[in-house]
C-alpha cells in the first residue's frame, strides 16, 4: 500500500472560501507586489480606512499571494494580544530570523501605544529586505513620517469599491439577480456590507435594499463589527444627533443636549476612527451613518423623532440669521424619497458641484450625445455668455456626469427673455414679482441614469441663484425622465400648462413651486414638520401635498381590499417602519401613525385568526418567531420550534395566507356595515 494522501483540513477549505470570495483591490494589490520586488523602495506600509472597508481581507489575499512566491509571512491581529506583552515581540523575532519576512499587523488600533517601541527597537532589528504592512482605521502617527522613516514608509488610504468591483463580490458570494444594482447602492463600496446583504439576499428572496435596507439582523452585524466595541461610551442621543445631522458640531450639540453633555460628547464623536471633519465639524462615515439611523429607529422611535425635530429648529433659526447654506443640512432631514431625488446632498463624496472650465461646454455635448438637441443649443449658450449661471457635477475622476442652468429674475441675463423656453417664464415671474422672489431653471440635466446628482443640481440652483431665499421655483419636467413628474408632484408644484414648450421634438412642461411667504427655509422646515406629524412652535405649517389618489379631507378613506401579497409584505416589514407605512393598509396622516396602525392590525390579526388546537397554536408561533418577532433567521426560527426548514416554511405560508382571509372578511364586514349604514341614512333623509 502506498502512502496515504494528506487529509484536506478545514483550514485549508475556509482559505479556499476566502480567497474566491475576494474581489477587487487591484490597484493596491500591484503596489504591494512592487514592494516585494528585489529592490523595494518602501519598508513599511499603512494600509487605514473606516471599518468594513476591506483592509483584513486585503492583508489575508496579499498574504497568500506573498507566499505563493515563497515569502515567509508573519500575521498579528491587535484584537489578539490581549494583556499578553510577548506576543509581538515574539512574532517579530521570528520575523527576524527569516530573509525576507512581510510582517502583516492588522487592527493596529489595537496596539498604537506600541508606535513608539515599534520605530525605535523592534523594526529596526529586522532583515533589510522586509516588508511590514500595518492596517488600522486611523491615520498613522506623525513619528511614521520622520526621523528617517519617512523615506520607507508609504501611506495607502482604502476607499469603497466600485461598482464593477462591488457586482464582482455580490457573485463571489452566490448572488446574481437584479437586486444587484440596489445592494450596490445602499452598501456604499463597503466589503462588509456588501457581503451581509448578500447573504440576507440568498436567505430570503423577496428581501430587496432598495425597498428595505433596515433589515435587524443586517444591521446588528453591521453596527457590531463596524463600530460597536467604539461606541460603548457615547451617549445615545449624541449618536442620534450624528446619525440624522449632516454635519454635527460642538454649537447643534450644545443646542439638542445639555451643555456639559455637549462638550463631552463632541470629544467622544470626534475620536471615532468612523468620524471625519466636515465644514466647521464632524460626520459619520455614510454606511454607518445609515446603520445607526436605521438602528435607532428600530430601537427608539420616539428619541429618533425628537432629535430629528430639535436638529431642524436649530437649522432653521441658523439659516434664518443669514446662512443659508444650512439650507443642505435641512433638506438632509427630509426622508420621503420623491422629495430627495430632486433636492438634497446625497451625491456624498462620489461627486461635486463646480464651476465651468473653457471646454466644458464641449465635454458637455459629448457626454450626454447632445450636440444636436434643440434644448442643449439653447443651454449653451448660457455656458458661453453668462458662466456664472451655469454648474456643472464632476465625479471623482473629473468626468462631466450632469449640468445645470439657473437664475433669478436679477440674475437672469439680458438675452434669456428671448429663450423661447424660459423667457415666458422670466415673464411669468415678474408679474408675481410682489409675492415673492423666484428662482428658475433652464436646465438641470444628470448624466448617470439613476438620479445620482439631480438633487445636487436642484438646492446648487437655489443656492446660486442670487437669492438667500425664495418664493417660487420653475422647474423645466421632461415628462419622459423617469422620476421628475413624480418629483414635481411630491413637492405639490402647480403645472403651468400656458407654460410648457417644445423645444424642436422635445416637449418641456413647466411646473411652479410655492414654498409659502417663509421662502424654501420655512418650506423645508415644515416638510420635516408634516413627516414628524408634529407642529411648529411658531405655530407656521405647510399642508402636506395632495396626491391625486389622495381622498378629499372630508371623504372618509376607503380601506382597499387585503390581497395575500400585500398581506405578506406588511408581515416582512413588520419591524422597518417606512416600508411597513407606504402599505395600501395603512391609515393615518404620518409614516409613524401608518406604521404603527399596520402593526396593530397585524397582531390583532395574529390574535383573531387562529384557533386553539395545538396546530393552530404552531400557526401562531411560527407567524411570530418569522415576523413580528423575528429571530435572526428563519433557520433559527425553525430550529426553535423544532421544525424541519421545509416544515417551517410551509407552516409559515399557511400562517399568512391565514392572516390574509381574516383580513379579507374582516373588509368585507366592515364594507357592509358601511353600506347598511348610508342605506339607513339615506332612509332617514327621505323620510324627513
Amino acid at each position: 500500500m502506498g502512502d496515504d494522501p494528506p487529509r484536506r483540513t478545514l483550514a485549508a477549505r475556509l482559505e479556499d472560501r476566502d480567497r474566491d470570495r475576494f474581489a477587487g483591490r487591484g490597484s493596491e494589490l500591484a503596489f504591494l507586489d512592487r514592494c516585494l520586488d528585489e529592490d523595494p523602495q518602501v519598508s513599511v506600509v499603512h494600509v487605514t480606512g473606516t471599518g468594513g472597508i476591506g483592509k483584513s481581507a486585503l492583508l489575508r489575499e496579499f498574504a497568500r499571494r506573498a507566499r505563493a512566491r515563497g515569502i515567509e509571512v508573519i500575521s498579528v491581529d491587535g484584537r489578539e494580544l490581549g494583556p499578553a506583552p510577548g506576543i509581538l515581540e515574539a512574532a517579530l523575532r521570528q520575523a527576524a530570523a527569516c530573509d525576507r519576512p512581510v510582517v502583516l499587523l492588522d487592527s493596529y488600533e489595537r496596539m498604537t501605544a506600541l508606535d513608539a517601541h515599534l520605530r525605535r527597537e523592534l523594526l529596526p532589528a529586522l532583515p533589510d529586505r522586509s516588508l511590514v504592512v500595518i492596517a488600522g482605521r486611523s491615520a498613522p502617527d506623525q513619528g511614521w513620517f520622520s526621523g528617517g522613516w519617512e523615506a520607507v514608509t508609504k501611506l495607502l488610504d482604502l476607499g469603497g469599491l466600485p461598482a464593477r468591483d462591488a457586482r464582482s463580490l455580490l457573485v463571489a458570494h452566490g448572488l446574481s439577480d437584479e437586486r444587484i444594482p440596489a445592494i450596490i447602492d445602499w452598501a456604499c463600496g463597503s466589503p462588509l456590507a456588501l457581503a451581509l446583504s448578500a447573504d440576507a439576499a440568498i436567505a430570503d428572496s423577496g428581501w430587496n435594499a432598495a425597498r428595505g435596507p433596515e433589515r435587524p439582523e443586517v444591521l446588528r452585524s453591521l453596527i457590531q463589527r463596524l463600530v460597536e466595541t467604539e461606541l460603548r461610551d457615547v451617549r445615545l442621543s449624541a449618536l442620534g444627533i450624528a446619525a440624522l445631522a449632516r454635519t454635527t458640531t460642538p454649537q447643534l450639540l450644545r443646542a439638542v443636549l445639555p451643555h456639559d453633555e455637549a462638550e463631552i460628547a463632541y470629544s467622544q464623536l470626534c475620536d471615532l476612527t468612523v468620524t471625519e471633519p466636515l465644514g466647521d465639524g464632524i460626520t459619520l462615515h455614510e454606511l454607518v451613518r445609515k446603520a445607526l439611523q436605521a438602528d435607532l429607529r428600530l430601537r427608539n422611535q420616539e428619541l429618533e423623532r425628537d432629535l430629528r425635530r430639535r436638529i431642524i429648529d436649530y437649522l432653521y433659526e441658523r439659516a434664518c440669521h443669514g446662512q443659508p447654506l444650512l439650507m443642505i443640512d435641512m433638506a438632509h432631514l427630509v426622508e420621503n424619497p420623491l422629495l430627495r431625488w430632486g433636492f438634497g446632498w446625497d451625491g456624498n463624496g462620489a461627486y461635486r458641484i463646480d464651476s465651468i472650465g473653457t471646454d466644458d461646454a464641449d465635454r458637455v455635448a459629448r457626454a450626454g450625445d447632445r450636440e444636436d438637441s434643440p434644448w442643449w443649443q439653447l443651454t449653451r449658450r448660457y455656458f458661453a455668455e453668462a458662466p456664472d449661471r451655469v454648474a456643472v457635477a464632476r465625479d471623482l475622476d473629473d468626468q462631466i456626469c450632469g449640468y445645470m442652468a439657473c437664475m433669478s429674475l436679477a440674475t437672469a441675463p439680458a438675452f434669456a427673455d428671448a429663450d423661447p423656453l424660459i423667457g415666458p417664464w422670466l415673464a411669468h415671474a415678474r408679474r408675481h414679482e410682489a409675492l415673492g422672489e423666484s428662482v428658475l431653471w433652464q436646465a438641470a440635466v444628470d448624466f448617470t441614469g439613476q438620479g445620482k446628482v439631480q438633487a445636487m443640481l436642484g438646492i446648487a440652483g437655489v443656492l446660486r441663484s442670487g437669492v438667500a431665499n425664495p418664493r417660487f421655483a420653475y422647474l423645466p419636467i421632461d415628462p419622459t425622465y423617469p422620476g421628475a413628474v413624480d418629483f414635481a408632484r411630491a413637492l405639490g408644484a402647480e403645472h403651468l400648462a400656458e407654460l410648457d414648450a417644445y423645444v424642436g421634438d422635445q416637449f418641456v412642461e413647466c411646473y411652479r413651486l410655492d414654498y409659502g411667504p417663509g421662502g424654501i427655509i420655512a418650506y423645508l422646515r415644515a416638510l420635516v414638520y408634516i413627516e414628524l406629524g408634529a407642529q411648529a412652535q411658531d405655530g407656521a405649517r405647510t399642508p402636506a401635498p395632495q396626491r391625486p389618489d389622495q381622498p378629499a379631507p372630508d371623504q372618509a378613506p376607503q380601506q382597499p381590499a387585503a390581497d395575500f401579497e400585500t398581506v405578506r409584505e406588511a408581515l416582512k416589514n413588520f419591524r422597518v417602519p417606512r416600508d411597513l407605512a407606504r402599505s395600501p393598509l395603512a391609515r393615518g396622516g404620518t409614516v409613524q401613525e401608518r406604521a404603527e396602525y399596520m402593526r396593530q392590525l397585524m397582531r390583532e390579526a395574529a390574535q383573531d385568526a387562529f384557533g386553539d388546537s395545538p396546530t393552530e397554536k404552531l400557526l401562531r408561533s411560527v407567524l411570530i418567531a418569522g415576523y413580528l418577532e423575528p429571530f435572526r433567521s428563519h433557520e433559527e426560527a425553525a430550529n426553535r420550534l423544532c421544525l424541519s426548514r421545509a416544515a417551517y416554511f410551509r407552516r409559515l405560508r399557511t400562517a399568512v395566507e391565514r392572516v390574509w382571509e381574516h383580513l379579507a372578511e374582516q373588509a368585507l364586514t366592515e364594507q357592509a356595515l358601511t353600506e347598511q349604514a348610508l342605506t339607513e341614512q339615506a332612509l332617514t333623509a327621505s323620510v324627513s
